[in-house]
């Protein structure tokens, strides 16, 4: 396998881990380099040429350099995985990117303050308020997952594809956090089924940080 394919990013990033488990998926070989938090680079010029917005992860794929952690889920899938992974039909890929767009637009900002405060903030420092209005604002989009699943297997139908490693990392994320989690049980039969791939491995099995 050709190993011009880099990824920057830190996999404590769920982001990085998106790109991560895509590019595992699909089979391509690649290196990867710590960027972001304590590894720094992100503001250094030739990181800062690659992504002007300093943050992870990049993807570099010979001369062609790619940031947005679902674009480049998508790009690899379309490159490694078009008729899979990335639908072919129209309908098909623009409902597998809904569900990438909602967990980047609704879910993600709904969830990123419970996980900031719980996980990033250090031992004692975590605002409970913050925290409380976080859980709120994601305890119904886990229900309105799980209500989704309940008609079918996948994010966006029968099979696997894009669209559900974004969302897994998500639900990854959610699920480590030191609360409690109500029992929904199509949403935990369809992530058993992510971490039952081999590809999510070194992705779905990271503690959070």
């Amino acid at each position: 396998m050709s190993t011009n394919l880099h990824i920057w990013g830190r996999m404590s990033s769920i982001n990085v881990r998106k790109v991560v488990w895509a590019a595992q998926e699909v089979g391509v070989a690649f290196e990867r380099s710590n960027a972001g938090g304590e590894f720094g680079v992100v503001k250094t010029p030739p990181y800062l040429q690659m992504n002007p917005n300093a943050v992870v992860p990049v993807l570099q794929d010979g001369a062609f350099t790619l940031w947005e952690s679902n674009v480049i889920v998508r790009y690899l899938c379309a490159q490694h995985a078009h008729g899979t992974l990335y639908p072919d039909a129209l309908q098909a890929r623009f409902n597998a990117e809904r569900w990438m767009d909602w967990q980047q637009t609704t879910c993600n900002p709904a969830g990123r303050d419970a996980f900031v405060q719980l996980i990033r903030k250090p031992g004692g420092q975590s605002d409970a308020a913050l925290v409380a209005k976080s859980i709120a604002a994601t305890e119904p989009l886990m229900d309105l997952l799980d209500a989704h699943l309940a008609q079918q297997p996948f994010m966006a139908g029968t099979h696997f594809t894009m669209a559900d490693i974004p969302v897994a990392c998500e639900i990854h994320r959610w699920l480590g956090l030191p609360i409690e989690h109500k029992y929904r049980p199509h949403l935990a039969s369809w992530y058993a089924q992510m971490l039952a791939r081999p590809a999510s491995r070194g992705v779905l099995d990271l503690e959070l940080s």
